[in-house]
């Protein structure tokens, strides 16, 4: 039986024209898909008023409100602090802990400092003096990081940042999770899921993440060995999960799936054996890759990958649950 190489997959290649059919074809899917819910809405708008005309004649000069999603009623009710402002998209949970012991948060114009402390319906929070609101529209942004590009919402020194590039994607405000060096490429995911946040960037949730390496000079079987039975670094010992060469006919390309979120992580771990990392990117993040997606461009995720996000590890889920 043929022996599957680890990383294949992720050597492989398509051809750009192939690349560029399989984007038409989509666009075309998406466009009909839109289309047909379009003419869904306009059919249920005409069967509502329909059956209104038939309850009964409207009073002259008002309009009938539409009736409010069922998503966002009651959405803080008895919600913790921190997990609200987590939901109104400025933040994650666990930076909004941070802001309420700063003392930066009001409810009902009185500071509290208890990030559990429970929100009722009608509660007024501010956050440095500004009201949130409960991020209506949850956004998912796969972005395919190029280098030159800083992985943060906003920079004082004027460097081009991830938001730049996705800028008009969404009129929400959305935040990256995790983060990538300024010459890191690959897979970055954008989004103003403040719950989603939370987990991914949990050292719990324990996301998957795989990178392509390239070094300097070819990774010797001593080193290799070495890496895979643990390494130890100046903040504490190193675990990965899986470590193979990418490229049989270059061993100075290699492949490294690892857990860790501690910074520079894969840098330091072939720095400490003497090697220059010439290229790194990241493959796989969780359960998403960056295929079909060109460097600096960026794409919707599908809800299939949203619930597979959510959900890929139910154990982090239900143990949060308990906590809150």
């Amino acid at each position: 039986m043929k022996k599957v190489h680890p990383f294949e997959k992720f050597a492989t290649r398509k051809k750009n024209s192939a690349i560029k059919e399989e984007f038409r074809q989509e666009k075309r899917k998406i466009k009909k898909e839109r289309a047909e819910r379009i003419e869904l809405q306009k059919q249920a708008r005409r069967a509502a008023g329909a059956a209104g005309q038939a309850n009964g004649p409207q009073q002259m000069g008002k309009k009938t409100s539409p009736a409010k999603p069922a998503i966002v009623k009651k959405i803080n009710e008895q919600m913790p602090l921190n997990k609200y402002i987590a939901h109104c998209g400025v933040c994650s949970r666990r930076d909004a802990v941070a802001f309420i012991k700063d003392g930066k948060v009001k409810v009902n114009d009185v500071v509290v400092l208890e990030p559990g402390f429970k929100l009722n319906d009608n509660d007024e929070v501010k956050l440095s003096g500004k009201k949130l609101f409960p991020a209506r529209n949850l956004v998912y942004i796969l972005l395919n990081k190029p280098k030159d590009y800083i992985t943060t919402s906003e920079d004082t020194h004027g460097r081009k940042t991830v938001l730049d590039l996705v800028k008009g994607a969404t009129t929400e405000r959305i935040y990256p999770i995790g983060r990538l060096d300024r010459n890191t490429t690959g897979v970055l995911l954008l989004t103003n899921d403040g719950e989603l946040t939370q987990k991914l960037s949990h050292p719990s949730f324990e996301v998957r993440k795989t990178y392509e390496v390239r070094l300097d000079k070819p990774l010797t079987k001593a080193h290799f060995d070495r890496i895979l039975a643990g390494i130890t670094l100046e903040d504490g010992p190193v675990q990965i999960d899986a470590l193979a060469y990418a490229d049989a006919a270059d061993r100075a390309i290699i492949g490294i799936e690892l857990h860790s979120g501690r910074n520079r992580i894969v840098r330091r771990i072939f720095e400490s054996l003497g090697y220059d990392v010439r290229n790194l990117d990241r493959v796989v993040f969780g359960n998403l890759t960056k295929k079909n997606v060109e460097r600096g461009k960026w794409r919707f995720l599908k809800e299939k990958e949203i619930r597979l996000l959510k959900f890929m590890n139910s154990s982090f889920t239900r143990k949060s649950k308990v906590e809150d």
